[in-house]
């Protein structure tokens, strides 16, 4: 099987905020935008964002590695979203993770690069 392209799809109650959201906080790149569905490039992978949702929390198993846990932490919650786990001091290093909430029930990780 030849696979063309691999995508990850969450769901939005609006589509138009979600794709707004990620814009803000990851600098997405928008690839598609429709009623139906829209696409967004992020670090290299693509984010389909498909209308329709309920907006029910829902893992999504999204995780973003970024230099600053704390200052991703930030922007989420500038942009809307939400935390469920605010990045924790951890020893001598810097906060490594963040549980988030976009703004449409979507879970997802802020992690930092570790160590070695």
């Amino acid at each position: 099987m030849k696979v063309e392209r691999v995508k990850y799809v969450i769901w939005a109650a609006d589509s138009k905020r979600a794709v707004r959201f990620y814009r803000q906080v990851f600098g997405a790149e928008v690839n598609k935008e429709s009623e139906v569905i829209s696409e967004v490039s992020v670090g290299g992978a693509t984010i389909g964002i498909h209308a329709g949702g309920e907006g029910k929390r829902t893992w999504t198993g999204l995780s973003f590695q970024v230099p600053d846990v704390i200052a991703g932490a930030r922007e989420v919650v500038v942009a809307g979203g939400q935390l469920t786990r605010e990045p924790q001091p951890e020893g001598n290093e810097p906060p490594h993770l963040a549980m988030c909430i976009d703004t449409e029930g979507n879970e997802f990780m802020l992690t930092r690069k570790r160590g070695g």
